[in-house]
């Protein structure tokens, strides 16, 4: 403690005198307030001593009810030998081979041997994963229902043409993979259209890998729609993102919201500007309300649909002469795939 003597001494002139008086500290006071100890910096530090041990106490040295009062409170204990909490063996037998109480009781030389030897090799199931299935063909629907009239309807699209039908050359497309969702996502983006009777248009771009064309990205542009048409705007920005990502224009996908599934007058000359520019351009047909045929994959054919459409002056709705060996001017694709493990992206620009 440090103690402080003030004396004042006044007087009546204009002069007055302040004296302090200090009393030198304590070394025990010294002591007591300092960080580094009695001898302050010149001690010596010392460790701690190695005989002092501290013995913690474990679960053999504490009785039962000690162990469950070391779980935090609403905590079962991790071991425990309550039968309440053994599996009923049988329920698992039912999991491990994948019955569910439906199926009939295999036998023993049944599939579900294969089982039986993974546990005896002691391998986790968690380990076991089935493959991702390969990409299938889009079904081809060779057998069609009466597509009703319309006066915005061209002739009902042709079979897609088989491998075996011996096509030329110039008629061979390279193999187009489309992702299995894309159709579903695009109905979800499409719903709000669709409720109010108006179409809803896409763009479909992708690369080349393999010498196979794959869907990677879904454009939905600015656009004007009415019931049985859609017009995109700003197609400038279309270009910007395939410029951008160099991804080419692999076709295009579009709603018909109250009609059946097929390709208009309209969707044919739309269509003869992606096919001239990729002989593989697909245009994706979406009619939600239509039972029999709610989706298709089309394309013109070649080289007589393509012929057709490149010779009409006409625009609007209006019917297409048929060719001149009598096949169809649009048809089915043969050489489009849906593949379940591709991943693509979506730009709304809406």
């Amino acid at each position: 403690m440090v103690e402080v003597y003030f004396s004042f001494e006044f007087c009546h002139s204009s002069e007055c005198i302040l004296s302090l008086n200090f009393s030198v500290p304590k070394q025990e006071t010294l002591s007591r307030h300092s960080f580094f100890g009695p001898n302050g910096l010149r001690g010596q530090w010392s460790g701690p001593c190695s005989e002092i041990k501290v013995n913690y106490p474990t679960n053999d040295d504490l009785a039962p009810n000690e162990i469950l009062s070391l779980n935090p409170v609403g905590e079962r204990p991790l071991v425990s030998n309550d039968t309440s909490l053994k599996v009923d063996k049988s329920a698992m037998e039912s999991v491990l081979s994948l019955n569910d109480g439906r199926w009939s009781h295999p036998t023993e030389d049944s599939n579900f041997q294969f089982l039986d030897d993974v546990r005896s090799d002691n391998i986790p199931l968690s380990n076991l994963r089935q493959p991702l299935p390969p990409p299938v063909l889009a079904q081809l629907q060779q057998e069609f229902h009466p597509i009703c009239p319309s006066k915005v309807a061209d002739p009902r699209p042709g079979p897609a043409k088989s491998i075996q039908d011996g096509l030329s050359s110039s008629n061979s497309y390279q193999h187009l993979h489309v992702p299995v969702r894309l159709m579903e996502d695009f109905l979800r983006l499409a719903r709000e259209n669709t409720t109010k009777n108006l179409e809803t248009c896409g763009v479909l771009a992708g690369s080349l890998k393999n010498r196979v064309f794959h869907i990677t990205t879904l454009i939905v542009p600015k656009q004007e729609s009415t019931s049985d048409s859609c017009q995109t705007l700003n197609e400038e920005e279309i270009f910007e993102i395939q410029d951008k990502h160099s991804l080419f224009p692999l076709g295009w996908i579009h709603t018909h919201p109250s009609q059946t599934c097929f390709m208009s007058s309209v969707d044919l000359h739309t269509h003869y500007s992606y096919q001239i520019m990729l002989p593989e351009a697909i245009a994706i047909v979406m009619a939600p309300t239509d039972t029999a045929s709610p989706h298709g994959i089309f394309h013109l054919s070649d080289p007589a649909g393509v012929s057709v459409i490149r010779k009409c002056q006409q625009r609007g709705f209006h019917p297409h002469e048929e060719p001149e060996d009598g096949s169809p001017i649009y048809e089915h694709c043969s050489h489009v795939y849906m593949n379940a493990n591709m991943k693509f992206d979506i730009v709304d620009l809406r």
